[in-house]
């Protein structure tokens, strides 16, 4: 398991890590299909088509997380959909007590996400995470996603962590071979980033389905 006597720094994912990914999940499978057939009078069948082409398209991409991109892409409103969903957004029930043990053991907490501003604004006002934390960081600042070795040579300039002290948490596995890549000393997927869904077999990382099995 985890050595937290070598871990002085955190850097953690928000959606499907600290938040559960349901929510996303169903807002970009279900809510903007449907919204999209509605908006281009075209069946839910052919709408689902088109949305997969387009994901897949900018996949890994700091397009894929952009709420512009798909605004000026879909023509939908996208924060305002986002909001009439905003009671599915919930914080996963093993978080809080990690996230306190964490702080009281010292560590430094960053939050370190793909997720747009404004739905990072969005699911702080729901769950109050950010209270937990000592530093936000949203990869639109850069202009590229974790999956970019770019990102992260800019953001170590910015905060200037040890990367051998620092322990990187996502349930992404790419964006887990661009930290390991990178050099990041401590790893850990998450395995059951929707609670709606089945865990995923994880080989290649320590992972967990339960962070009250890695407090520090």
């Amino acid at each position: 398991m985890l050595n937290w006597s070598k871990i002085d720094t955190v850097l953690l994912d928000m959606d499907g890590t600290l938040l559960d990914l349901h929510f996303d999940n169903h807002f970009w499978l279900h809510v903007i299909p449907e919204q999209h057939a509605i908006m281009q009078n075209i069946s839910l069948t052919d709408a689902k088509a088109d949305i997969h082409s387009r994901y897949q398209a900018v996949h890994g991409q700091i397009q894929w997380y952009c709420l512009d991109y798909w605004e000026q892409q879909l023509n939908l409103p996208i924060m305002e959909l986002k909001r009439q969903t905003q009671h599915l957004i919930k914080v996963r029930e093993d978080v809080p007590a990690f996230l306190t043990a964490m702080r009281k053991a010292g560590k430094e907490l960053i939050l370190l996400t793909n997720a747009h501003p404004e739905s990072v604004m969005l699911k702080f006002e729901q769950t109050d995470i950010d209270n937990f934390l000592d530093g936000v960081v949203s990869t639109h600042q850069y202009g590229v996603s974790k999956e970019s070795q770019h990102l992260w040579q800019q953001v170590h300039a910015d905060l200037g962590f040890d990367k051998q002290r620092t322990l990187f948490v996502d349930d992404s596995l790419s964006v887990l071979n661009a930290a390991k890549e990178f050099g990041i000393g401590h790893l850990l997927a998450v395995a059951n980033p929707d609670s709606k869904q089945p865990h995923n077999e994880i080989d290649d990382y320590l992972s967990i389905t339960d962070f009250s099995n890695v407090h520090p």
